[in-house]
């Protein structure tokens, strides 16, 4: 299992990762790795929602939780309990529709499918939904 605490940290970390190619202008791969820093942030908000021990890591967790092993992000989102918060927020919801519509399959995408100034705008939209996520985390705790 993936505790809520490796979670945040892989989530941070991928995030970190995301502004360092974006800086270094690689923004195909910023982009990727800012999709699976969401992923995992939403994950861990799943973990706290159902009050789980972590989430499901390998196959034989994944055995009774199927519908868990998933990477698209409007399920998670759905999922994690988000869904209409997100919605009511025209400004956050506007960031999703930026930084949500990640797809895990870019990774087969060619290099050069995204432009430096359109993988800034994601990171950027990315970064506040990350943060509103970990802020709804937070509040979910108290």
């Amino acid at each position: 299992m993936l505790s809520s605490e490796d979670l945040y940290k892989l989530a941070k970390a991928r995030f970190e990762e995301a502004e360092i190619l974006l800086k270094n202008k690689k923004p195909d791969g910023a982009v990727h790795l800012a999709g699976y820093a969401i992923e995992l942030m939403l994950k861990r908000r799943i973990v706290h929602v159902l009050d789980w021990d972590g989430y499901p890591d390998t196959k034989p967790e994944f055995e009774r939780k199927q519908s868990f092993k998933i990477h698209d992000l409007s399920n998670l989102l759905h999922l994690s309990g988000l869904e209409k918060k997100l919605q009511a927020d025209n400004g956050l919801f506007a960031k999703w529709q930026i930084a949500g519509a990640w797809d895990s399959e870019v990774r087969y995408k060619k290099l050069g499918q995204v432009s430096q100034s359109e993988a800034r705008d994601i990171i950027n939209a990315t970064r506040d939904v990350l943060n509103c996520i970990l802020a709804e985390n937070r509040a979910h705790k108290k």
